[in-house]
């Protein structure tokens, strides 16, 4: 039988009860997302591969979603914010191999399984958007308008349409499977994105 897949280490002081099984609990999510799909996980696997019992999951978190989130913001999201470059270009070209990286984990996974399941449920979109793709969609747009300031990229250049530019493709791949994400493929496709857009002219 192949070894559970190792969760990510945490530190500090000795954990109470608990928080102990708030943590277990979050990792069997995060182990048995590895194995099945989000719509196939269930509330009673859960328990059962944490070794609690189903009312200690819904006393914290009151449907599946909601602790499928929980693990997604703890467990994944955490780890996924690229460093700041000195030029715009630059922290982009970061955050697009950051996040190729992360496709091809977990997160992708994960993140291919909320989509799918937001389209028949408003409130996972809505979670979705809020916490995760919001935030990191208007801090790439401030990135944008600081390398307009700086001369990087012409005064005309649309942020919101230039975001929408580089990330779409990244999560069309993501969900439809088509190709492996390659950070070549990442490069690649910021160069055609950014052609002519540069003060430069490149």
């Amino acid at each position: 039988m192949a070894a559970r897949p190792k969760t990510p280490p945490r530190i500090g002081r000795p954990p109470s009860e608990a928080a102990a099984s708030h943590a277990a609990i979050l990792d069997a999510v995060y182990e048995l997302l590895q194995e099945k799909s989000a719509r196939d996980l269930t509330m009673e696997a859960v328990a059962k591969r944490a070794g609690v019992g189903k009312p200690t999951l819904y006393k914290w978190w009151p449907t599946k979603a909601a602790l499928i989130f929980a693990m997604f913001h703890e467990r994944i999201v955490e780890t996924m914010e690229a460093p700041r470059s000195k030029t715009a270009e630059a922290t982009i070209r970061a955050k697009v191999r950051h996040l190729i990286k992360q496709v091809n984990g977990l997160f992708g996974k994960v993140m291919a399984d909320l989509i799918a399941e937001a389209q028949s449920d408003p409130a996972v979109m809505q979670e979705l958007y809020d916490r995760h793709i919001s935030l990191r969609r208007a801090s790439t747009i401030a990135d944008i308008e600081r390398g307009k300031t700086a001369g990087e990229f012409r005064a005309d250049v649309n942020a919101e349409l230039l975001v929408d530019a580089i990330f779409a493709p990244l999560y069309y791949q993501l969900l439809l499977r088509r190709v492996h994400l390659t950070q070549k493929y990442g490069d690649e496709l910021i160069d055609q994105v950014l052609r002519g857009l540069r003060t430069d002219g490149a």
